[in-house]
């Protein structure tokens, strides 16, 4: 992976917490549903790019121009999304400035893949670029209809339905991709940028984390708000724990040994797919935190009174649900078994929620930071010659690399 990804990731990290922040402000049913579907086009420009830059250099040619024009439209998404389905007055149409942007990225991704990456017949190549341009053009015509129709009910279901079927349509391409000659030159890349962007996706909870504790306004800063900034970190840190200690370790691997047809399909469901709801997760949780931080912060609300609300728990621990029920799915994918301990822990957090919104917000996370520490303690003990196996292949999978990078160096440098 280049340096140069790792810049452009940068601009994920304020789209990320953009929708976290302006969903926090009007925390309704249908703000998720739409803070969904803008998570979902960005998580297809963000997967574009990267199937891009893992057939060619992100630093090499054209790349770094197609990367900036790329980072710039989906800036302009992320400025715009507390205006990508309801306009503003006073300035330019909200939601036809974020569909021009987001037609804008995939107008740039397929300029470049015509340019840089050989298939074997441009009726293939269209295969691979023109069905996504088909779901861009749909999200604009989208909002041309909004802005012609006005802010009638009418026209916001139908602005809505266009979203779905466009983003359905662009998530089925992926099937296609087998089947018009597309190629993964390499898995390690691969591997490594989506487990950056979980990493992205866990700063910004641990930012939302820091907006809600510090947006204070004068309040004074008490043991409760500390208790529960520290559980949140440890439960953040439970997050990072059961993704990264082993599971992407060894799906990595897994990837590397797997030859043939087989692995095309893999990658796609695994990494394009799957890690969706990863991400989602996180950002619901967040999401749950910020609004969580604030409240307990909040003078007007006496201690032992500051019970979450049910769309608030919901946030809560339905991202959390989902962080695990992902996690899940990626196992069983991947390795084609079902791991029985993070299905249990989404189990028991999907059942408790009846039971948590009853209870003040401090006792509510306590229980689901113990859930989380018992995930990993469990991991700790069971998976012990799992994890060991596993983290032993690749220290010394490293140690070969840095050996052979040792001696390219001391032969050409």
């Amino acid at each position: 992976m280049t340096r140069l990804e790792l810049f452009y990731d940068l601009v994920f990290v304020f789209a990320f917490l953009n929708v976290t922040t302006l969903t926090s402000e009007r925390p309704t049913a249908g703000a998720l549903l739409e803070m969904f579907l803008v998570l979902a086009v960005l998580w297809w420009c963000w997967t574009g790019f990267a199937a891009l830059g893992n057939l060619v250099r992100a630093d090499q040619r054209i790349m770094p121009v197609v990367g900036l024009v790329v980072m710039a439209a989906v800036f302009v998404l992320a400025l715009t999304t507390e205006v990508a389905f309801y306009d503003e007055p006073g300035g330019l149409v909200g939601p036809l400035v974020f569909a021009t942007a987001y037609f804008v990225t995939w107008v740039v991704n397929m300029v470049a893949f015509w340019l840089t990456v050989s298939v074997p017949s441009p009726r293939e190549a269209a295969l691979l670029t023109l069905p996504t341009m088909g779901g861009a053009t749909t999200i604009l015509i989208a909002a041309l209809l909004r802005y012609r129709l006005g802010d009638a009910p009418v026209a916001l279901a139908l602005q809505m339905g266009l979203w779905i079927l466009a983003l359905t349509f662009e998530y089925l391409v992926g099937l296609l991709l087998v089947r018009a000659g597309w190629e993964m030159r390499s898995a390690g890349h691969l591997a490594e940028r989506h487990g950056l962007i979980v990493l992205v996706a866990l700063g910004e909870s641990v930012i939302a984390l820091g907006i809600g504790a510090a947006e204070r306004g004068g309040r004074p800063i008490t043991w409760w708000a500390i208790y529960a900034a520290c559980m949140t970190l440890s439960i953040i840190f439970a997050l990072w724990w059961l993704y990264f200690d082993t599971l992407a370790l060894a799906m990595e691997q897994r990837l590397h040994g797997v030859r043939g047809p087989e692995r095309l399909p893999l990658v796609r469901d695994v990494y394009t797919y799957l890690h969706l709801p990863l991400i989602a997760g996180i950002i619901v949780f967040a999401l749950g935190v910020k609004r969580l931080l604030a409240r307990l912060t909040d003078p007007a609300v006496p201690p032992g009174h500051d019970a979450l609300a049910g769309l608030d728990i919901f946030t809560l621990t339905g991202g959390l649900v989902l962080y695990l029920l992902a996690l899940v799915a990626m196992e069983l994918r991947m390795f084609g078994r079902l791991p029985l301990r993070p299905l249990v822990g989404a189990v028991v957090l999907a059942l408790s929620v009846a039971a948590l919104w009853r209870y003040p917000a401090l006792a509510a996370l306590t229980v689901i930071g113990l859930i989380f520490a018992a995930l990993v303690l469990a991991q700790l003990t069971w998976d012990r010659d799992l994890r060991k196996r596993v983290r032993d292949l690749a220290l010394e999978e490293q140690a070969a690399m840095e050996e052979e990078a040792n001696v390219f160096r001391r032969r050409r440098l």
